[in-house]
């Protein structure tokens, strides 16, 4: 649905175009015929850098703009470099948000994360519950830093009168995920697990924590599609507002079902001396359910695209390249940057 808010032609500049939830955008406005997207490279505009961000509004002027770009990682990576999360992340969005107002930019849509709610927090999670406890200790950082891109949305609203979006999605997962077991979210890390043991002919496979926990799963291209949705609306809408199925899985049962896709015949051992995180995290998506929005991939057929794309990548030579070099870069930064 299109009412007029966002134009065809219009200048959109996708912050994090080869991340997870960043290329899902992109192929979500090009289907819907958006002629003029505005892409950078890491190389080529780095978000940490303020004047180079600031030359870039200035210069280029972008009319929409979806700030998807951050660093990001799983328990590992967050437990081990909380201060390079909360430092970049701090920085990607203070540039891109400040500099999108001082180039009056029509509309930006900041993504944040689940993570932000506190985690004992009642569930399924509602917005106006950020806030309201202590956050889980394994991503702390991480959520902070969210948080402060929230807060930033609200308050440049209020002062300037911006109209900024802050969205909360479920867990993201999808084509372009991080496979890498160091840095990766515990789906695709499933998955490249599954997939090498049964490779390898194991007859056990050894997974993370008690697999008690339970998580909502959110597809990639569903998310870009909700995203996109909000931004052409002609109201302003809520900040944050969350997005995601309203369903959710044990840890366990998640195994279970990457285990029957991917076709791995062994055993699931479970490590419990690895860290659960979380006990729970379902989003309350009333809000956005209101306004019209339904997710459209089941967790069944969103893992095996999913399962598909990682299994191409390892495939075909030209893909396998870059599925290599973004691993090593990934493994490199102590995360993934310009992913959601």
């Amino acid at each position: 649905m299109n009412n007029g808010e966002m134009h065809r032609d219009a200048r959109v500049y996708i912050a994090g175009h080869r991340g997870l939830v960043g290329s899902a955008l992109v192929r979500r406005l090009e289907r819907a015929g958006y002629q003029n997207l505005m892409l950078r490279t890491h190389e080529e505009l780095d978000l940490t850098d303020q004047k180079a961000v600031a030359e870039f509004f200035s210069s280029q002027c972008p009319d929409y703009v979806f700030l998807a770009a951050a660093r990001v990682g799983g328990i590992m990576a967050n437990s081990i470099y909380p201060a390079e999360f909360i430092q970049q992340n701090l920085s990607i969005q203070t540039n891109v948000i400040h500099e999108a107002w001082k180039a009056k930019v029509k509309r930006l849509l900041f993504l944040g994360s689940s993570c932000i709610y506190p985690r004992d927090c009642p569930q399924p999670m509602r917005e106006d519950d950020l806030l309201s406890g202590p956050l889980e200790a394994t991503n702390r950082a991480y959520a902070l830093a969210k948080i402060a891109g929230i807060e930033m949305c609200c308050a440049y609203n209020q002062q300037y009168g911006t109209r900024f979006l802050a969205v909360m999605p479920a867990n993201v997962y999808g084509p372009s995920d991080n496979f890498n077991l160091e840095t990766s979210h515990v789906l695709p890390a499933l998955i490249r697990k599954m997939h090498e043991a049964k490779i390898r002919g194991d007859t056990e496979m050894i997974a993370w924590g008690t697999g008690t926990p339970k998580r909502e799963f959110l597809y990639s291209d569903d998310l870009a599609d909700a995203s996109v949705f909000l931004m052409e609306l002609s109201e302003n809408g809520s900040v944050p507002i969350n997005i995601g199925c309203g369903k959710e899985i044990s840890i366990k049962d998640l195994a279970e079902l990457v285990r029957k896709i991917v076709g791995f015949k062994g055993k699931i051992a479970w490590d419990k001396d690895k860290p659960d995180g979380s006990p729970q995290k379902l989003l309350d998506t009333s809000r956005l359910v209101k306004m019209g929005w339904k997710y459209t991939f089941s967790l069944t057929s969103g893992i095996q695209h999913t399962y598909k794309h990682f299994v191409e990548s390892m495939e075909f030579p030209q893909s396998a390249q870059r599925f290599s070099a973004d691993l090593d870069r990934a493994q490199a930064t102590q995360g993934t940057v310009e992913d959601i």
